[in-house]
Protein backbone atom coordinates (compact mmCIF):
# COMPACT_ATOMS: atom_id res chain seq x y z
CA UNK A 1 0.00 0.00 0.00
CA UNK A 2 3.02 2.30 0.07
CA UNK A 3 2.90 5.41 -2.12
CA UNK A 4 -0.80 4.89 -2.70
CA UNK A 5 -1.72 8.51 -2.00
CA UNK A 6 -3.28 10.13 1.05
CA UNK A 7 -5.79 8.28 3.21
CA UNK A 8 -8.14 10.56 5.12
CA UNK A 9 -9.57 9.24 8.39
CA UNK A 10 -12.70 11.31 9.03
CA UNK A 11 -13.85 11.21 12.65
CA UNK A 12 -11.54 10.08 15.43
CA UNK A 13 -14.01 8.03 17.45
CA UNK A 14 -13.53 4.59 18.99
CA UNK A 15 -13.81 2.70 15.69
CA UNK A 16 -11.47 4.94 13.72
CA UNK A 17 -8.73 5.39 16.32
CA UNK A 18 -7.00 2.03 15.60
CA UNK A 19 -7.31 2.79 11.88
CA UNK A 20 -4.74 5.61 12.11
CA UNK A 21 -1.71 3.54 13.19
CA UNK A 22 -2.83 0.69 10.93
CA UNK A 23 -2.75 2.89 7.82
CA UNK A 24 0.48 4.61 8.87
CA UNK A 25 2.12 1.22 9.33
CA UNK A 26 1.01 0.31 5.79
CA UNK A 27 3.17 3.15 4.50
CA UNK A 28 0.35 5.55 3.71
CA UNK A 29 0.33 9.28 4.23
CA UNK A 30 -2.59 9.80 6.63
CA UNK A 31 -4.75 12.84 7.22
CA UNK A 32 -7.00 12.87 10.28
CA UNK A 33 -10.07 15.10 10.10
CA UNK A 34 -12.46 15.79 12.98
CA UNK A 35 -14.90 18.52 13.95
CA UNK A 36 -13.34 18.80 17.42
CA UNK A 37 -10.80 21.59 18.09
CA UNK A 38 -7.29 20.82 16.89
CA UNK A 39 -5.73 20.52 20.39
CA UNK A 40 -8.25 17.80 21.30
CA UNK A 41 -7.54 15.91 18.08
CA UNK A 42 -3.79 16.12 18.59
CA UNK A 43 -4.16 14.92 22.19
CA UNK A 44 -5.91 11.75 21.01
CA UNK A 45 -3.25 11.22 18.33
CA UNK A 46 -0.55 11.53 20.98
CA UNK A 47 -2.26 8.81 23.03
CA UNK A 48 -2.18 6.63 19.90
CA UNK A 49 1.57 7.27 19.44
CA UNK A 50 0.82 9.17 16.25
CA UNK A 51 1.95 12.67 17.31
CA UNK A 52 3.71 14.35 14.40
CA UNK A 53 3.11 11.38 12.10
CA UNK A 54 -0.16 12.44 10.47
CA UNK A 55 -1.69 15.59 9.08
CA UNK A 56 -4.63 17.15 10.93
CA UNK A 57 -7.75 19.00 9.76
CA UNK A 58 -9.89 20.13 12.67
CA UNK A 59 -12.74 22.38 13.65
CA UNK A 60 -15.90 23.47 11.81
CA UNK A 61 -14.35 23.41 8.33
CA UNK A 62 -12.71 20.01 8.63
CA UNK A 63 -14.65 18.41 5.75
CA UNK A 64 -13.89 21.30 3.41
CA UNK A 65 -10.20 20.87 4.19
CA UNK A 66 -10.41 17.21 3.20
CA UNK A 67 -12.37 17.92 0.02
CA UNK A 68 -9.76 20.50 -1.04
CA UNK A 69 -6.99 17.88 -1.20
CA UNK A 70 -5.98 16.84 -4.70
CA UNK A 71 -3.97 13.78 -3.67
CA UNK A 72 -6.56 11.68 -1.83
CA UNK A 73 -6.75 7.94 -2.49
CA UNK A 74 -9.48 7.02 -0.01
CA UNK A 75 -11.48 8.40 2.88
CA UNK A 76 -12.59 6.34 5.87
CA UNK A 77 -15.75 7.71 7.49
CA UNK A 78 -16.53 7.20 11.16
CA UNK A 79 -19.65 5.02 11.57
CA UNK A 80 -22.07 7.52 13.11
CA UNK A 81 -21.73 10.39 10.64
CA UNK A 82 -23.99 10.86 7.60
CA UNK A 83 -22.46 9.19 4.58
CA UNK A 84 -23.52 11.93 2.17
CA UNK A 85 -23.40 15.72 2.13
CA UNK A 86 -21.76 18.19 -0.25
CA UNK A 87 -18.15 17.45 0.64
CA UNK A 88 -18.60 13.65 0.65
CA UNK A 89 -20.48 13.70 -2.67
CA UNK A 90 -17.76 15.93 -4.13
CA UNK A 91 -15.18 13.31 -3.20
CA UNK A 92 -17.26 10.55 -4.76
CA UNK A 93 -17.67 12.58 -7.95
CA UNK A 94 -13.89 12.80 -8.19
CA UNK A 95 -13.66 9.00 -8.04
CA UNK A 96 -12.21 8.90 -4.53
CA UNK A 97 -13.17 5.78 -2.63
CA UNK A 98 -15.43 6.49 0.35
CA UNK A 99 -15.18 3.54 2.71
CA UNK A 100 -14.92 2.53 6.37
CA UNK A 101 -12.89 0.64 8.95
CA UNK A 102 -15.33 -2.31 8.90
CA UNK A 103 -14.86 -2.95 5.19
CA UNK A 104 -11.08 -2.76 5.60
CA UNK A 105 -11.22 -5.33 8.40
CA UNK A 106 -13.43 -7.70 6.39
CA UNK A 107 -11.01 -7.40 3.46
CA UNK A 108 -7.88 -8.13 5.50
CA UNK A 109 -9.03 -10.59 8.18
CA UNK A 110 -7.51 -14.04 7.50
CA UNK A 111 -10.29 -15.88 9.35
CA UNK A 112 -13.93 -16.24 8.32
CA UNK A 113 -15.98 -13.57 10.11
CA UNK A 114 -19.34 -14.09 11.80
CA UNK A 115 -21.29 -10.81 11.68
CA UNK A 116 -24.39 -10.15 13.80
CA UNK A 117 -26.81 -7.26 13.28
CA UNK A 118 -30.43 -6.28 13.87
CA UNK A 119 -32.45 -3.44 15.29
CA UNK A 120 -32.45 -5.04 18.76
CA UNK A 121 -30.57 -7.83 20.49
CA UNK A 122 -27.21 -7.46 18.70
CA UNK A 123 -25.06 -7.20 21.81
CA UNK A 124 -26.85 -9.94 23.72
CA UNK A 125 -26.66 -12.37 20.79
CA UNK A 126 -23.04 -11.49 19.99
CA UNK A 127 -22.10 -12.02 23.64
CA UNK A 128 -23.92 -15.37 23.80
CA UNK A 129 -22.17 -16.60 20.65
CA UNK A 130 -18.77 -15.35 21.77
CA UNK A 131 -19.07 -16.91 25.23
CA UNK A 132 -20.19 -20.24 23.77
CA UNK A 133 -17.31 -20.34 21.26
CA UNK A 134 -14.85 -19.32 23.97
CA UNK A 135 -16.16 -22.10 26.24
CA UNK A 136 -15.90 -24.51 23.29
CA UNK A 137 -12.18 -23.70 23.18
CA UNK A 138 -11.32 -25.53 19.97
CA UNK A 139 -10.23 -22.33 18.20
CA UNK A 140 -8.90 -18.94 19.31
CA UNK A 141 -11.79 -16.49 19.64
CA UNK A 142 -11.82 -12.77 18.78
CA UNK A 143 -14.98 -10.76 19.40
CA UNK A 144 -15.54 -7.08 18.74
CA UNK A 145 -17.03 -4.49 16.42
CA UNK A 146 -19.93 -2.42 17.66
CA UNK A 147 -19.80 -4.31 20.95
CA UNK A 148 -16.96 -1.95 21.90
CA UNK A 149 -13.72 -3.67 20.88
CA UNK A 150 -12.22 -2.67 17.49
CA UNK A 151 -10.56 -5.68 15.91
CA UNK A 152 -7.98 -4.07 13.60
CA UNK A 153 -5.32 -4.18 16.36
CA UNK A 154 -5.90 -7.94 16.68
CA UNK A 155 -5.13 -8.75 13.03
CA UNK A 156 -1.58 -9.89 13.76
CA UNK A 157 -2.94 -12.51 16.18
CA UNK A 158 -5.87 -13.74 14.09
CA UNK A 159 -5.20 -16.80 11.92
CA UNK A 160 -7.33 -18.66 9.40
CA UNK A 161 -8.22 -21.13 12.16
CA UNK A 162 -9.66 -18.48 14.50
CA UNK A 163 -13.27 -17.65 15.24
CA UNK A 164 -14.04 -13.95 14.70
CA UNK A 165 -17.42 -12.64 15.92
CA UNK A 166 -18.48 -9.07 15.17
CA UNK A 167 -21.48 -7.04 16.23
CA UNK A 168 -22.29 -4.77 13.28
CA UNK A 169 -24.47 -1.66 13.41
CA UNK A 170 -26.27 -0.13 10.44
CA UNK A 171 -23.70 2.67 10.53
CA UNK A 172 -20.85 0.17 10.21
CA UNK A 173 -22.56 -1.71 7.39
CA UNK A 174 -23.74 1.06 5.09
CA UNK A 175 -20.35 1.47 3.33
CA UNK A 176 -19.17 -2.15 3.21
CA UNK A 177 -18.57 -3.81 -0.15
CA UNK A 178 -18.27 -7.33 1.22
CA UNK A 179 -20.27 -9.44 3.67
CA UNK A 180 -19.03 -11.73 6.45
CA UNK A 181 -18.86 -15.48 5.81
CA UNK A 182 -21.50 -16.06 8.49
CA UNK A 183 -24.24 -13.47 8.96
CA UNK A 184 -27.08 -13.10 11.42
CA UNK A 185 -29.87 -10.57 10.88
CA UNK A 186 -32.01 -10.73 14.01
CA UNK A 187 -34.88 -8.37 13.22
CA UNK A 188 -35.75 -5.05 11.61
CA UNK A 189 -37.73 -2.13 13.01
CA UNK A 190 -37.36 1.67 12.66
CA UNK A 191 -34.19 3.12 14.18
CA UNK A 192 -31.65 5.89 13.52
CA UNK A 193 -33.94 7.59 11.02
CA UNK A 194 -32.43 10.92 12.05
CA UNK A 195 -29.20 9.79 10.34
CA UNK A 196 -30.40 7.34 7.66
CA UNK A 197 -33.24 9.62 6.58
CA UNK A 198 -35.79 6.90 5.83
CA UNK A 199 -36.73 3.37 6.76
CA UNK A 200 -35.76 2.25 3.25
CA UNK A 201 -32.21 3.57 3.69
CA UNK A 202 -31.94 2.01 7.14
CA UNK A 203 -33.09 -1.38 5.79
CA UNK A 204 -30.67 -1.07 2.88
CA UNK A 205 -27.79 -0.58 5.32
CA UNK A 206 -28.78 -3.67 7.30
CA UNK A 207 -29.22 -5.72 4.12
CA UNK A 208 -25.53 -5.27 3.25
CA UNK A 209 -24.61 -7.94 5.80
CA UNK A 210 -26.19 -10.37 3.28
CA UNK A 211 -25.72 -8.59 -0.04
CA UNK A 212 -22.19 -9.77 -0.86
CA UNK A 213 -22.38 -13.31 0.47
CA UNK A 214 -21.42 -16.21 -1.79
CA UNK A 215 -22.98 -19.69 -2.09
CA UNK A 216 -20.47 -21.07 0.43
CA UNK A 217 -21.56 -18.50 3.03
CA UNK A 218 -24.51 -18.76 5.44
CA UNK A 219 -27.01 -16.48 7.14
CA UNK A 220 -29.18 -16.94 10.25
CA UNK A 221 -32.57 -15.27 9.81
CA UNK A 222 -35.94 -15.03 11.59
CA UNK A 223 -38.42 -17.44 10.03
CA UNK A 224 -41.44 -15.95 8.23
CA UNK A 225 -40.52 -12.42 9.31
CA UNK A 226 -42.39 -9.87 7.17
CA UNK A 227 -39.83 -7.10 7.74
CA UNK A 228 -36.67 -9.19 7.20
CA UNK A 229 -37.99 -11.48 4.46
CA UNK A 230 -37.63 -8.98 1.59
CA UNK A 231 -33.98 -8.41 2.50
CA UNK A 232 -32.88 -11.96 1.64
CA UNK A 233 -34.92 -12.65 -1.49
CA UNK A 234 -31.81 -12.50 -3.69
CA UNK A 235 -29.48 -13.94 -1.08
CA UNK A 236 -26.79 -16.20 -2.56
CA UNK A 237 -25.76 -18.07 0.60
CA UNK A 238 -27.27 -20.87 2.70
CA UNK A 239 -30.18 -19.76 4.87
CA UNK A 240 -30.67 -21.01 8.42
CA UNK A 241 -33.76 -19.93 10.36
CA UNK A 242 -34.84 -19.46 13.96
CA UNK A 243 -38.43 -19.33 15.14
CA UNK A 244 -40.40 -18.89 18.36
CA UNK A 245 -43.58 -20.44 16.96
CA UNK A 246 -42.63 -24.07 16.47
CA UNK A 247 -40.74 -26.64 14.46
CA UNK A 248 -38.81 -25.74 11.32
CA UNK A 249 -37.06 -28.10 8.97
CA UNK A 250 -33.56 -26.71 9.50
CA UNK A 251 -32.61 -24.27 12.24
CA UNK A 252 -33.40 -23.35 15.85
CA UNK A 253 -36.91 -23.29 17.29
CA UNK A 254 -39.01 -23.30 20.46
CA UNK A 255 -41.13 -26.37 21.20
CA UNK A 256 -42.24 -28.36 24.26
CA UNK A 257 -40.56 -25.98 26.70
CA UNK A 258 -37.14 -26.34 25.09
CA UNK A 259 -34.98 -24.55 22.55
CA UNK A 260 -34.15 -27.04 19.79
CA UNK A 261 -31.62 -27.28 16.99
CA UNK A 262 -32.37 -29.30 13.87
CA UNK A 263 -29.54 -29.78 11.39
CA UNK A 264 -28.56 -32.25 8.71
CA UNK A 265 -27.99 -34.96 11.32
CA UNK A 266 -31.38 -34.58 13.01
CA UNK A 267 -32.74 -32.59 15.93
CA UNK A 268 -31.82 -32.21 19.59
CA UNK A 269 -33.10 -30.23 22.54
CA UNK A 270 -30.41 -27.74 23.50
CA UNK A 271 -31.78 -26.20 26.69
CA UNK A 272 -34.92 -26.11 28.83
CA UNK A 273 -36.46 -22.63 28.75
CA UNK A 274 -36.89 -22.73 32.55
CA UNK A 275 -33.10 -22.84 32.89
CA UNK A 276 -32.52 -19.66 30.84
CA UNK A 277 -31.70 -16.64 32.99
CA UNK A 278 -32.57 -13.93 30.45
CA UNK A 279 -36.13 -12.55 30.76
CA UNK A 280 -38.64 -12.07 27.95
CA UNK A 281 -39.68 -13.60 24.65
CA UNK A 282 -37.33 -11.27 22.79
CA UNK A 283 -34.41 -12.84 24.64
CA UNK A 284 -35.63 -16.34 23.78
CA UNK A 285 -35.40 -15.23 20.13
CA UNK A 286 -31.86 -14.01 20.76
CA UNK A 287 -30.99 -17.36 22.35
CA UNK A 288 -32.39 -19.24 19.34
CA UNK A 289 -30.38 -17.07 16.98
CA UNK A 290 -27.24 -17.73 19.03
CA UNK A 291 -27.88 -21.47 18.89
CA UNK A 292 -28.27 -21.30 15.10
CA UNK A 293 -25.06 -19.28 14.72
CA UNK A 294 -22.99 -21.58 16.94
CA UNK A 295 -24.31 -24.69 15.19
CA UNK A 296 -23.76 -23.18 11.73
CA UNK A 297 -20.10 -22.38 12.40
CA UNK A 298 -19.40 -25.81 13.90
CA UNK A 299 -19.38 -24.84 17.57
CA UNK A 300 -20.28 -27.08 20.50
CA UNK A 301 -23.96 -26.92 21.45
CA UNK A 302 -23.21 -28.27 24.93
CA UNK A 303 -21.04 -25.19 25.46
CA UNK A 304 -23.95 -23.11 24.16
CA UNK A 305 -26.29 -24.76 26.68
CA UNK A 306 -23.92 -24.03 29.56
CA UNK A 307 -23.79 -20.35 28.60
CA UNK A 308 -27.58 -20.10 28.25
CA UNK A 309 -28.02 -21.59 31.72
CA UNK A 310 -25.65 -19.13 33.40
CA UNK A 311 -25.68 -15.87 31.39
CA UNK A 312 -27.63 -13.14 33.18
CA UNK A 313 -27.37 -10.42 30.58
CA UNK A 314 -25.32 -7.45 29.48
CA UNK A 315 -25.35 -4.24 31.56
CA UNK A 316 -28.07 -1.71 30.66
CA UNK A 317 -30.31 -4.45 29.22
CA UNK A 318 -33.12 -5.23 31.68
CA UNK A 319 -30.47 -5.00 34.39
CA UNK A 320 -31.80 -5.24 37.94
CA UNK A 321 -29.78 -2.61 39.77
CA UNK A 322 -31.33 -2.56 43.26
CA UNK A 323 -34.43 -2.86 45.41
CA UNK A 324 -35.38 -0.02 47.76
CA UNK A 325 -38.43 0.21 50.02
CA UNK A 326 -39.96 -2.79 48.26
CA UNK A 327 -39.54 -1.27 44.77
CA UNK A 328 -37.30 -2.95 42.17
CA UNK A 329 -35.28 -0.69 39.83
CA UNK A 330 -34.50 -1.98 36.32
CA UNK A 331 -31.98 -0.33 33.98
CA UNK A 332 -32.88 -0.87 30.31
CA UNK A 333 -31.05 2.18 28.99
CA UNK A 334 -30.16 0.30 25.78
CA UNK A 335 -33.83 0.61 24.75
CA UNK A 336 -33.50 3.48 22.28
CA UNK A 337 -36.59 2.62 20.20
CA UNK A 338 -40.29 2.05 21.01
CA UNK A 339 -39.95 -1.60 19.92
CA UNK A 340 -37.25 -2.25 22.52
CA UNK A 341 -39.29 -0.61 25.27
CA UNK A 342 -42.35 -2.63 24.23
CA UNK A 343 -40.25 -5.80 24.55
CA UNK A 344 -39.09 -4.73 28.01
CA UNK A 345 -42.65 -4.08 29.16
CA UNK A 346 -43.67 -7.51 27.88
CA UNK A 347 -40.78 -9.18 29.72
CA UNK A 348 -41.52 -7.78 33.18
CA UNK A 349 -44.40 -8.34 35.57
CA UNK A 350 -46.30 -5.26 36.71
CA UNK A 351 -47.09 -2.90 38.08
CA UNK A 352 -44.46 -0.74 36.36
CA UNK A 353 -43.57 2.93 36.58
CA UNK A 354 -41.90 3.66 33.24
CA UNK A 355 -39.28 6.37 32.65
CA UNK A 356 -39.12 7.13 28.93
CA UNK A 357 -37.87 9.83 26.58
CA UNK A 358 -34.66 11.36 25.27
CA UNK A 359 -33.04 12.40 22.01
CA UNK A 360 -35.38 12.46 19.00
CA UNK A 361 -34.46 9.94 16.27
CA UNK A 362 -37.65 10.75 14.34
CA UNK A 363 -39.46 7.59 15.42
CA UNK A 364 -43.19 6.89 15.81
CA UNK A 365 -44.40 6.31 19.39
CA UNK A 366 -47.84 4.84 18.65
CA UNK A 367 -46.53 1.33 19.44
CA UNK A 368 -45.38 2.51 22.85
CA UNK A 369 -48.80 3.99 23.58
CA UNK A 370 -50.56 0.77 22.59
CA UNK A 371 -48.14 -1.38 24.60
CA UNK A 372 -48.51 0.70 27.75
CA UNK A 373 -52.28 0.40 27.42
CA UNK A 374 -52.03 -3.39 27.28
CA UNK A 375 -49.57 -3.87 30.15
CA UNK A 376 -49.76 -3.32 33.90
CA UNK A 377 -48.22 0.17 33.94
CA UNK A 378 -49.00 2.43 36.90
CA UNK A 379 -47.59 5.63 35.37
CA UNK A 380 -45.21 7.00 32.73
CA UNK A 381 -42.62 9.68 33.45
CA UNK A 382 -41.52 11.41 30.23
CA UNK A 383 -38.34 13.43 29.69
CA UNK A 384 -36.14 14.86 26.95
CA UNK A 385 -36.78 15.95 23.39
CA UNK A 386 -39.35 13.20 22.80
CA UNK A 387 -41.46 13.77 25.91
CA UNK A 388 -44.27 15.55 24.03
CA UNK A 389 -44.33 12.79 21.37
CA UNK A 390 -44.55 10.16 24.09
CA UNK A 391 -47.24 12.12 25.91
CA UNK A 392 -49.26 12.34 22.69
CA UNK A 393 -49.01 8.60 22.16
CA UNK A 394 -50.02 7.90 25.75
CA UNK A 395 -53.07 10.17 25.52
CA UNK A 396 -54.12 8.65 22.19
CA UNK A 397 -53.94 5.01 23.29
CA UNK A 398 -53.73 4.73 27.06
CA UNK A 399 -55.48 6.00 30.18
CA UNK A 400 -52.27 5.56 32.18
CA UNK A 401 -51.20 8.79 33.94
CA UNK A 402 -48.21 10.56 32.39
CA UNK A 403 -45.97 13.10 34.11
CA UNK A 404 -43.62 15.36 32.13
CA UNK A 405 -40.45 16.48 33.90
CA UNK A 406 -37.49 18.66 32.95
CA UNK A 407 -34.50 16.65 34.16
CA UNK A 408 -33.33 13.08 34.53
CA UNK A 409 -32.92 13.52 38.27
CA UNK A 410 -36.52 14.71 38.52
CA UNK A 411 -37.64 11.70 36.46
CA UNK A 412 -36.08 9.20 38.85
CA UNK A 413 -37.38 11.04 41.90
CA UNK A 414 -40.89 11.28 40.41
CA UNK A 415 -40.87 7.56 39.57
CA UNK A 416 -39.75 6.79 43.11
CA UNK A 417 -42.62 8.86 44.51
CA UNK A 418 -45.22 7.22 42.24
CA UNK A 419 -44.11 3.64 42.92
CA UNK A 420 -45.42 1.57 45.82
CA UNK A 421 -43.98 -1.63 47.32
CA UNK A 422 -44.22 -4.45 44.81
CA UNK A 423 -43.79 -2.10 41.81
CA UNK A 424 -40.93 -1.93 39.33
CA UNK A 425 -39.37 1.37 38.24
CA UNK A 426 -38.19 0.73 34.69
CA UNK A 427 -35.83 3.00 32.79
CA UNK A 428 -36.55 2.00 29.18
CA UNK A 429 -36.40 5.29 27.30
CA UNK A 430 -37.51 4.36 23.74
CA UNK A 431 -35.14 7.14 22.66
CA UNK A 432 -31.44 7.83 22.34
CA UNK A 433 -29.49 9.57 25.09
CA UNK A 434 -27.61 12.35 23.29
CA UNK A 435 -29.79 15.23 24.49
CA UNK A 436 -28.62 14.65 28.09
CA UNK A 437 -25.80 12.08 28.14
CA UNK A 438 -22.68 10.93 26.30
CA UNK A 439 -24.32 7.62 25.39
CA UNK A 440 -26.79 5.05 26.70
CA UNK A 441 -24.15 3.58 29.04
CA UNK A 442 -23.69 6.96 30.72
CA UNK A 443 -27.47 7.27 31.07
CA UNK A 444 -27.69 3.82 32.64
CA UNK A 445 -24.87 4.54 35.08
CA UNK A 446 -26.54 7.77 36.21
CA UNK A 447 -29.83 5.91 36.67
CA UNK A 448 -28.10 3.19 38.69
CA UNK A 449 -26.51 5.77 40.98
CA UNK A 450 -29.73 7.77 41.46
CA UNK A 451 -31.91 4.71 41.96
CA UNK A 452 -29.58 3.05 44.44
CA UNK A 453 -28.63 6.24 46.30
CA UNK A 454 -24.95 5.93 45.39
Amino acid sequence: MANAGVAAVIGLGVNNQPLVPFLVNQGLTVMVADQKPEPEVRAVLAELGMAGRVEVAAGPGYLAQVAARSDLAAVYLTPGMPKSGPEIEHLRARGIRVTCETDLFLATCPAPVIGITGSAGKTTTTTLVAQALKRDGSRPLFAGGNIGNPLLPELSRITQDSWVVMELSSFQLELVERSPHGACLLNLSPNHLDVHGSMAEYAHAKQRILAYQHPADWAVLPYADAAVGPLWQNHAGRRVFFDLEGRIAHGAYLADGHLWWRGDDGGRAVVNTDAIRLPGAHNLANCLAAIAVVASCGGDLDAMREVLETFRGVPHRLERVCERAGVVYINDSIATTPERTAAALAALPGPIVLIAGGYDKHLDYALLGRTVASRSVRAVVAIGQTREKIAGAMRAYSPVPIVLVDSFEAAVETARRLAVPGDTVLLSPAAASYDMFRNYEHRGEVFRNLACGL
